[in-house]
């Protein structure tokens, strides 16, 4: 049997190879290596060792001497690392106060993820070109097949996207998608395991209820580690050029729906997710958002909810570097074009790798959070307006914001248009109302702080 994603390709070499120079390494004992296999047919399966072999060394080659990051991977060594932490209110919510909030959180996310799932792997010629020629520049609103004059339509080859994205006047519910069946899957994850939950346990939860070709990229790769009996945390390194690309990121949001108020045991409920698929700042992604969105249930400043995630991972590694750039544009009053300007000279849209990497779409969430000035509307589109993976982005800063909103005060036009209705691929969750999602995660809130 071969499947493109269930062997070692071209595709995983040349990440490889990215990889390892951003986390520092040095490749100079391995280009020649990587000139060899990447000439090689790797669909003949008599090659894969070859290709195998090169990923086992790369994970060995030493670091360079002025590498000036400390990036470890292991609870203890991030915490370790860790800068110091705002001090925040305690949680001081009615009950009623706190359903609205996560109400908020899961329809702001899921509105978010709509807003981008249409153009996901549209770059800015296409994306902005269509918004132009439409007049609907800047982004402002869904993203709708109906508006297009037929010369758009096949400008922009929106038939053959109609097939499989999910414009909004062609859908009455959110559809499923990677970005909710995760969050679906860490409150099932805390349903069946309980707070004390462990990384096998995620392990366990994904082999018993994800299909392998369900998932992509990281966690395909550890999926397939899961298979072969490489157990978490080492399921997350081995083999993998994945290792820090945004896949743990997405997973993030529920673990701070269970702690409101508390952005440590957040990020370390992260931790216990990330570490299953992800090394390093792949890990650190979701630490963060994380701890972003249980900080959000007890600060409205975006800054300081910004920080409060900052608290959770090392104080230098490139994720908070890159993190700390965004707040200083900020602070000195950049303005929001000139700061997506910038992202798009720091990482190219066109290469896999910097369109899918934790730190270029967290660089973005912070973007929308900033520049969004606290309006939902304004913050989900500003998340997605300057590409890259626009759904994970209009996702996580939906949820943020819908924290900070409630459900109450969302804008109508956004959430009536998934009539409070989620599908999803996690079972018993197939298709469910979100007020009763809602419900179910109350329940859990409660036992993790009870």
């Amino acid at each position: 049997m071969k499947h493109i994603w269930l062997y070692t390709n071209k595709t995983d070499l040349e990440t490889e190879r990215r990889q390892c120079e951003e986390e520092g390494r040095d490749l100079s004992s391995a280009e020649e290596d990587f000139e060899r296999v990447l000439s090689l047919d790797l669909e003949d399966l008599a090659n894969q060792p070859t290709a195998q072999a090169l990923l086992d060394k790369t994970v060995t080659l030493p670091l360079k001497r002025d590498f000036r990051f400390e990036e470890p991977s292991d609870l203890e060594g991030i915490r370790a690392a860790r800068p110091d932490r705002p001090q925040l209110p305690s949680l001081a919510l009615t009950d009623a106060e706190l359903e609205d909030k996560v109400y908020g959180a899961w329809t702001g996310r899921c509105v978010g993820c709509l807003l981008g799932k249409p153009v996901e792997g549209w770059r800015r010629p296409r994306m902005w070109g269509y918004l132009k020629d439409l007049n609907r520049w800047p982004l402002a609103d869904y993203f709708r097949y109906d508006v297009a004059t037929p010369e758009v339509r096949e400008k922009y080859d929106l038939e053959k996207a109609k097939r499989w994205a999910r414009f909004a006047d062609l859908v009455d519910a959110m559809p499923e998608d990677d970005d909710t069946n995760y969050t679906t899957t860490g409150l099932a994850i805390l349903k069946r395991y309980g707070p004390d939950f462990t990384p096998t346990d995620v392990a366990n939860f994904w082999l018993n209820d994800i299909p392998i070709l369900h998932t992509c990229t990281a966690e395909r790769i550890a999926y397939r580690n899961f298979c072969l009996l490489i157990p978490p945390p080492a399921s997350g390194s081995f083999r993998n050029p994945y290792r820090e690309w945004i896949g743990a990121q997405i997973r993030a949001d529920f673990w701070g729906y269970a702690n409101p108020g508390n952005p440590e045991r957040a990020a370390e409920f992260a931790w216990r997710d990330a570490c299953i698929s992800h090394v390093k700042n792949g890990i650190y992604g979701e630490m963060w958002v994380a701890a972003m969105i249980a900080a959000a249930f007890v600060t409205d400043d975006i800054p300081t909810i910004i920080r409060a995630g900052l608290g959770q991972i090392p104080a230098n590694c490139r994720l908070s570097d890159a993190i700390e750039s965004v707040l200083e544009w900020h602070e000195v009053e950049v303005d929001y074009d000139t700061a997506v300007y910038r992202l798009h000279e720091i990482w190219n849209e066109e290469r896999a790798h910097d369109w899918c990497h934790t730190i270029s779409n967290a660089m973005i969430v912070a973007i929308g959070l900033l520049w969004g000035e606290g309006d939902y509307a304004r913050t989900i589109c500003r998340a997605v307006q300057p590409c890259f993976d626009t759904d994970c982005n209009g996702a996580t800063t939906g949820s943020i914001l819908g924290i900070l909103h409630g459900r109450k005060a969302l804008p109508a036009p956004w959430v009536d248009k998934i009539n409070d209705t989620l599908h999803t691929g996690v079972a018993g969750y197939n298709t469910v109302q979100l007020a009763d999602i809602t419900r179910d995660s109350l329940e859990i809130i409660g036992k993790v702080n009870g």
